[in-house]
């Protein structure tokens, strides 16, 4: 008689400097858009968890920011408490890198890593590295730095291996029932997405730095089985951010709210009326009282 494999589940910690590719990967594993992405580091500010349940695992997939180093503002800070407290509260730990390069950044991250956490090693960008000939080296590398389960070359946004690395993940997981509703696709609601897809809009469609000085709130959120009702404030640091923002004749504003309710009417599958106006809010990301108004931990 063969005997039944037991149920795995845990959640993982996606973790790793900015601009690594972590939204990606989370978003390429559970096979749904739920991590913002843009080109811009620092895209990913709060923790989100991105559940994939099949008929033998859960896993619990938790982004983080990237790790901020050196100075940093209040923002930055609440940022890497994020990112700290969740490797405190994980089973296991995917730590993602780039391919062919692992940076003093990278190794401060790899110094937060938590003894007896099982550890894989994500190497992202695979597609992008030049020198293939250098991956085996650089491989061998991280495996006598970090002492992983697994190492798993992958590119997160073309899938290649992103099935052997989920492999990979659920082999170290515990042995217990479900922590979530099978159907359970996240533990954030919809007024959080709501405010996720207006900021990833301000990352792609604004300049270098603008973005970094803009924060999301919703104001208002109605809910029928037909209909969201959505009034949002985009907070800016100066009246010249303002100006960026709208846009002539209100133009780049009105791009951003029309790509943002269009996500939003993908995920929630209803139509959307989305509102959103633009207020200067002077000193926010160093105000700690003003980031727990704007939802950071």
């Amino acid at each position: 008689m063969v005997e039944k494999s037991a149920f795995r589940s845990g959640h993982v910690a996606i973790v790793g400097r900015p601009n690594v590719g972590k939204s990606t990967l989370l978003n390429k594993l559970i096979g749904q858009r739920l991590s913002i992405t843009s080109r811009k580091p620092q895209t990913t500010r709060h923790r989100i968890c991105g559940i994939l349940t099949t008929s033998s695992t859960q896993c619990a997939f938790v982004d983080t920011p990237g790790f901020q180093s050196g100075g940093t503002n209040a923002l930055g800070s609440a940022m890497n408490r994020t990112v700290t407290r969740t490797l405190g509260e994980v089973d296991a730990v995917v730590f993602v890198v780039v391919a062919g390069r692992y940076t003093a950044d990278d190794e401060r991250v790899a110094s937060l890593l938590a003894k007896g956490v099982p550890l894989i090693v994500a190497v992202n960008k695979v597609d992008q590295l030049r020198d293939r000939a250098a991956l085996l080296p650089f491989l061998a590398d991280l495996q006598q730095r970090l002492l992983p389960r697994a190492i798993v070359p992958v590119s997160a946004r073309q899938g290649y291996q992103v099935s052997r690395l989920l492999r990979e993940i659920e082999a170290v997981l515990p042995e217990r029932e479900l922590l979530y509703p099978a159907e359970q696709l996240t533990d954030r609601d919809e007024r959080f997405f709501a405010a996720e897809f207006i900021r990833e809009k301000l990352f792609r469609l604004l300049g270098d730095e603008l973005p970094y000085a803009t924060a999301v709130v919703i104001d208002q959120f109605e809910q029928t089985p037909k209909l969201r009702r959505i009034h949002a404030t985009i907070f800016v640091d100066k009246q010249s951010h303002k100006g960026i923002v709208v846009g002539e004749n209100g133009e780049r504003l009105k791009t951003i709210a029309t790509g943002a309710r269009k996500e939003m009417e993908a995920l929630y599958g209803s139509k959307v009326f989305l509102q959103v106006w633009v207020k200067v809010r002077r000193g926010w990301a160093d105000d700690r009282a003003q980031l727990r108004h704007f939802g950071y931990e």
